[in-house]
């Protein structure tokens, strides 16, 4: 994500500043809990089209890897 592009986009519904997610290609809004998807490097800016952020995710945490199956 070009980062001049990035520093002129705000969240359509909190107009606050984005954070972008390489691993999931979006655009993320902790303040109000939304991701907007980047796709083929177009950002998607439309609140109907924004996933909702999980707890961890709006509070910047870091995501938990799922456990590994039949481990020791």
């Amino acid at each position: 994500m070009d980062k001049e592009l990035l520093a002129m986009l705000v969240c359509p519904q909190s107009q606050a500043p984005l954070e972008y997610d390489n691993e999931r290609s979006e655009l993320v809004c902790r303040q109000s809990g939304l991701a907007y998807p980047v796709r083929d490097g177009i950002p998607v800016m439309l609140v109907n089209e924004a996933r909702q952020l999980d707890t961890e995710e709006k509070l910047g945490k870091p995501r938990n890897e799922a456990p590994a199956l039949g481990g020791e």
